[in-house]
């Protein structure tokens, strides 16, 4: 088979323990609806008044990666668990892994805006309302995504003119860029370099910013007189802290692992983990963590609840 010729690929999954498959569709059920749910709601919560920051409207844009993102793999995922024709179109698979690749690269650089948010927060509280204009938060966010766009588009197109001779089967739940290009019969090595290159470029570049920021927060909230200010700028940092550490520390144990431990039996294991952790504890980190939000919450489901007795009062 040569890449003109292949018309499908099939995702092998979890297809050899077909005893997994409907545990696996109902646990994955459930998890996707809490994702929605939670990410939607945290949306809604954002939209509140009182909530009307920059860091906020970062929390709205993460939120709507995060569904954006497991809506990429999940309802694919959801259907072949219980079928067993578990065949992609070429063309879908190189649509499903441009956009994987896209909103978890755009997510990354998201995650740098928000340190530089907290950054500006808290080491030029005064100046903060100055600096972070709306017009600076949405230019931040259209370059993130213009990043994940150029990034996701060279890697995808890159992938795809590989040629396919060895099968058509992807031992992987979709399609992702180790699984594919081990079914090639093209010397992958210089390819290889490339994607270890850019993965570092992609993940160090805003990684360090974060780290760097965060080191001057830090330094600059140790200084600070006030218990209760050191509290509450803390408190206002771990949530977005605890949410890179998951989506660096998960997304790192794929793609930057030695080669003599990365298999792709394990891959597949850590892929589930990585591609749904962080969007489902995102909502929850960011709602326990964090008082205003936990109002919000409160003060939307009253609202609910006061329309919904309301109306039927009428």
């Amino acid at each position: 088979i040569n890449q003109t010729s292949i018309m499908e690929l099939i995702l092998l999954q979890f297809g050899n323990v077909p005893e997994l498959q409907v545990p696996l569709f109902s646990i994955y059920l459930f998890i996707y609806i809490i994702i929605l749910m939670g990410n939607i709601l945290i949306i809604l919560v954002t939209i509140d008044t009182a909530l009307q920051t920059p860091m906020y409207f970062f929390l709205q844009v993460l939120s709507f990666l995060e569904i954006c993102y497991t809506s990429v793999t999940i309802p694919k995922m959801l259907v072949d668990f219980l079928s067993d024709n578990r065949s992609i179109s070429f063309v879908g698979c190189a649509a499903q892994m441009y956009f994987l690749l896209f909103l978890g690269i755009s997510e990354c650089f998201l995650l740098a805006a928000m340190a530089y948010d907290r950054y500006v927060a808290i080491c030029n509280p005064l100046r903060y309302r100055l600096i972070m204009k709306r017009r600076v938060c949405l230019s931040l966010v259209v370059l993130s995504w213009f990043s994940g766009n150029m990034v996701s588009l060279v890697q995808t197109v890159w992938v795809f003119t590989l040629l396919f001779c060895e099968s058509n089967q992807i031992n992987y739940f979709f399609c992702d860029v180790l699984p594919l290009i081990k079914l090639s019969c093209t010397d992958i090595t210089s390819y290889e370099m490339q994607l270890f290159t850019a993965t570092i470029l992609v993940n160090f570049t805003p990684f360090s910013l974060i780290l760097v920021s965060y080191v001057v927060i830090i330094s600059t909230i140790l200084k600070m007189a006030s218990t209760d200010g050191r509290h509450k700028a803390f408190s206002t940092c771990s949530s977005h802290l605890i949410v890179v550490t998951l989506y660096y520390g998960s997304s790192g144990l794929i793609y930057l692992r030695p080669k003599s431990i990365n298999s792709l039996d394990s891959n597949k294991v850590l892929a589930l983990m990585y591609t749904t952790i962080t969007p489902i504890l995102n909502p929850i980190v960011c709602s326990l963590r964090n008082s205003e939000v936990k109002g919000a919450v409160w003060r939307l489901l009253l609202d609910g609840l006061k329309g919904k007795i309301f109306s039927q009062r009428k």
